[in-house]
């Protein structure tokens, strides 16, 4: 429940405190006061959208903060735990949730979550879990068939939302069935193209069987063969450098001599010199060997075999043009023959697909009669429970049914709901978007939201003015289902009849002041003869009239 709200800088309201608490809650005050103020700050709370028009005239930004009592654990705990706010502790099993929304005059805004700054979607989310608000636009919503859809289903309760869970996992499975259907169906010519040239890649690839890293490998043997001649007067100039074949003074010749004649003196720092010359001498030696293999390996090739491997870079060239690289070839080879298998297989992956489709039309077919059949009984209950609940807000007459008729099929199944009011004896039941009036609407939402409260208790009901177009012994029940209704809910009403407001558990009062410029307005809790002052003024305009006054402490004694 929502313990607390202060709002500062909104509208007309400079800084005030709602005290709230559990129960009923009604919110009366002067017509300008700021009562709808109240329902914009919470709002605000629940990730509306923020209007830069609602900040205060002459104040640079408005503000609302509220204080919830919530579950320790669950749903909204774990909301505001991915949000990186935190519960302050209140008792075993539950926490204090703080939630603030400031607004600039330029249009900003920010919101907190549990002591973090927070996006104004975790607020949304928070408000699905948290509160149902009930205005002039919930009125209109009720008109459309989402919401009367909705209303049934939230009655139904359990078995309902069980049935809709099974419809819902077989509509997604059929509905994947088909759409893979149609894209195997449409694009089944470019798949066949795919096929052919995947084909045609595999089979050059298979020709060519090239290696891994052999591009590579050629290029370097190609500018070696076209560069021979100077590659082995270099090789052949530097043998001779390190060993001569011909008798002349080379590298190894000269290590040698210096080896022996370090190694005939008799000085040991001179003889660990001698062993590094001799370790030079075998390393000229290995050195040579290298080089004349070399030479040996540029003398065996004959003169077409420049030629080949220019052939063989060619073909080679022909796979990476086409595939980018011989790598991204040799993946081609590698993973083509299951991706054109599986392309080949298109006809009969196309029956098999039919046949899994045609299985999962079956199923839902069944789901959605079975959700047909749980929302038809629920419909009838819940028919006869708001026709009852109707009789007691003056509507004697009035007989509501809930009509389940065959729709579009869609998420949501294949039930068209439509809730059907007949307000007068003999009178056939149209749907409630034509037939009934703004009072009588406000009623059916009320009457609704009374019996759907007992099997889907929602923790905090906010109303706007949910009595308009009301009065007289219509709106004493409405005051009754009220705190009925607060029985189970914390309940929240902004009204102008003094026949809801007595009713309410807690009273508070939009007060108006006005210093001559800016008016300011205040919320003041009522009790004892205040209370009676202002529902005397609710009832007459007069807060010092001896009749009114006690007629409203007849109707406050209604309440006891």
């Amino acid at each position: 429940m929502i313990e607390e709200m202060r709002m500062q800088g909104l509208g007309v309201i400079d800084d005030a405190v709602l005290p709230l608490g559990p129960g009923f809650t009604a919110i009366t005050g002067e017509t300008g006061a700021g009562k709808t103020m109240v329902v914009t700050g919470l709002g605000l709370l629940l990730g509306q959208r923020a209007d830069s028009g609602a900040v205060r005239a002459g104040a640079s930004q408005a503000s609302v903060a509220g204080v919830w009592i919530v579950p320790a654990e669950g749903t909204i705990a774990d909301i505001v735990a991915d949000a990186g706010g935190e519960l302050e502790a209140f008792g075993e099993s539950q926490g204090e949730l703080y939630v603030s929304r400031t607004l600039s005059a330029e249009g900003r805004s920010r919101a907190s979550v549990g002591g973090r700054a927070a996006p104004a979607g975790v607020l949304s989310s928070l408000a699905d879990e948290l509160v149902v608000v009930h205005g002039q636009s919930e009125q209109l919503r009720l008109r459309s068939a989402a919401a009367q859809r909705d209303a049934l289903d939230r009655f139904g309760g359990a078995p309902v939302a069980k049935a809709l869970e099974a419809y819902s996992v077989a509509f997604a499975r059929w509905r994947e069935l088909d759409a893979e259907i149609a894209d195997l169906s449409e694009n089944r010519d470019r798949r066949a193209e795919e096929a052919d040239r995947l084909r045609e890649a595999l089979a050059l690839i298979e020709a060519t069987a090239p290696e891994e890293g052999e591009d590579v490998v050629l290029t370097e043997r190609a500018e070696r063969l076209a560069n021979s001649e100077e590659l082995r007067l270099a090789a052949s100039l530097a043998r001779n450098a390190i060993s001569s074949e011909e008798g002349e003074a080379d590298a190894s010749a000269l290590v040698a001599e210096a080896r022996r004649n370090l190694e005939r003196a008799t000085d040991p720092e001179l003889a660990k010199i001698a062993e590094g010359v001799a370790d030079v001498g075998y390393r000229l030696a290995d050195l040579a060997l290298q080089l004349s293999a070399y030479l040996a390996d540029l003398d065996e090739t004959g003169p077409h075999e420049l030629a080949a491997v220019e052939e063989r870079r060619a073909a080679l060239n022909t796979l990476i043009r086409a595939h980018g690289s011989l790598d991204e070839a040799l993946e081609v080879w590698r993973t083509g023959s299951t991706r054109l298998a599986e392309l080949d297989d298109d006809g009969d992956r196309l029956e098999r697909l039919q046949a899994e489709r045609d299985d999962a039309r079956a199923d839902l077919d069944a789901a959605a009669s079975a959700l047909t059949g749980v929302r038809t009984e629920a419909a009838g209950r819940l028919g006869a429970e708001v026709t009852e609940e109707l009789h007691a807000l003056a509507m004697p007459d009035a007989r509501l049914q809930v009509a389940i008729r065959e729709g579009v099929e869609s998420a949501h199944g294949r039930d068209d709901v439509a809730i059907l009011l007949a307000p007068h004896p003999g009178a056939e039941p149209r749907s409630v978007a034509k037939s009934a009036s703004g009072g009588e609407l406000s009623r059916v939402m009320l009457a609704i939201e009374v019996v759907i409260a007992g099997t889907d208790p929602v923790p905090t009901f906010v109303f706007d003015e949910v009595d308009a177009g009301i009065g007289g012994a219509a709106a004493i029940e409405v005051g009754r289902r009220l705190a009925r209704l607060a029985e189970s809910s914390q309940v929240i009403a902004v009204t102008h009849l003094a026949q809801v407001a007595a009713f309410a558990s807690n009273h508070l009062s939009v007060v108006k002041s006005n210093d001559g410029a800016v008016t300011a307005s205040s919320v003041r809790r009522l009790e004892g003869p205040e209370r009676e002052a202002e529902m005397a003024r609710l009832l007459s305009g007069l807060t010092d009239s001896d009749a009114a006054l006690t007629h409203a402490r007849e109707l406050l004694s209604l309440s006891v």
